[in-house]
């Protein structure tokens, strides 16, 4: 059972509803959302009258929800979502593009490929500060100075970063730093991390785990939406299958699919699932047509030195293409490419 409330509703009114929960056998998980506060029931909810709770101050709905997804499901929660980072929209009539080096090393690297993320159009920056590798001895990352150099990057050139968190313990380190949070294909079942970054009040990027199934993949995200948490954009980021021409195998049909579920955002990561750069443009020219709420793509300015994913990394020459393939695609399906929206900075 989910309580909606009203827009204008007061925290007094908040906390007088979930004191009333609290008073019965029940526990009450408050959950924030750019355009509404939900109140989620968990334990004995046949207790609760519904027409009572609907005459509480400040209640506007009560629905019983059937999926085990029950906050970020679409059944109480009819409208698609749009979430806001930095002032740029992720949602329903506009595709965002997410650019930048899949791992910080230098800022100078760095601030080249936000440059060219920016001359391709792109409002986000991406840039791993830590990077959960398949080998020990691979490049993990600069951790906290990476973070830093980030944020000087963001200075520079005006673009909100986003990035991955690895453990529970750097959530508030990378928070502090960050305008998104980022997490992994890896770390979509680390619950104990899940729940950190909902409590951060931080919107999250929730990839697709590579073995996950979209009900896992949804029922990921309502960890972190349970512990407060409503601005979640989930990433399509290539599953694993039995064909090995591709690094993994883009589900392009996850996106409607998740959009009939969820009332989330859902965006594509070409370079990761097909992790060459000859097919990035064709997957994400698939991801916009599909309906897909943006994409999030690798750049690089040498990627040949890269320290990690350097192969699927898109080049200056690429920049121009990419370009012109999300303002195309946008435009015929009928959306726009997002900007900053200065009214929500």
């Amino acid at each position: 059972m989910v309580i909606v409330m009203q827009p204008n509703a007061s925290e007094h009114e908040l906390q007088g509803v979930v004191e009333f929960i609290s008073g019965g056998n029940a526990e009450a998980f408050v959950s924030h959302g750019v355009n509404r506060t939900v109140i989620g029931i968990v334990g004995d909810v046949e207790q609760f009258d519904e027409h009572h709770l609907r005459s509480l101050p400040g209640v506007a709905d009560v629905v019983r929800i059937s999926a085990k997804y029950k906050l970020v499901s679409r059944e109480h929660h009819p409208h698609r979502s749009t979430v806001r980072v930095g002032g740029v929209p992720i949602g329903p009539g506009t595709v965002t593009l997410i650019a930048g080096p899949c791992a910080v090393e230098t800022f100078d690297q760095t601030l080249e490929a936000a440059k060219m993320a920016r001359d391709a159009g792109a409002t986000l920056l991406r840039g791993g500060a830590y990077k959960p590798r398949t080998s020990p001895y691979a490049f993990q990352g600069l951790g906290p100075l990476g973070l830093r150099i980030l944020a000087e990057v963001r200075e520079a050139t005006g673009l909100p970063v986003v990035t991955e968190v690895v453990s529970p313990a750097d959530v508030d380190t990378v928070a502090e730093h960050a305008d998104m949070i980022q997490i992994g294909t890896r770390n979509m079942q680390n619950f104990a991390l899940l729940q950190a970054v909902g409590a951060v009040g931080k919107p999250v990027m929730l990839k697709r785990g590579m073995n996950a199934t979209i009900e896992e993949w949804l029922m990921a995200a309502e960890y972190i939406a349970q512990r407060g948490n409503l601005d979640i954009v989930l990433c399509e980021r290539g599953i694993r299958t039995f064909e090995t021409q591709t690094r993994n195998t883009l589900d392009v049909s996850a996106v409607p699919v998740a959009q009939q579920l969820s009332h989330l955002p859902v965006i594509i990561d070409p370079s990761h699932s097909g992790g060459r750069r000859d097919l990035v443009l064709p997957l994400a020219r698939a991801a916009i047509a599909v309906g897909a709420d943006g994409i999030i793509v690798d750049v690089h300015g040498a990627p040949d030195t890269a320290l990690c994913d350097g192969p699927q990394a898109l080049v200056h020459a690429d920049i121009p293409l990419l370009a012109t393939a999300v303002a195309d695609f946008a435009a015929a399906t009928g959306r726009e490419v997002a900007r900053v929206d200065r009214v929500a900075v």
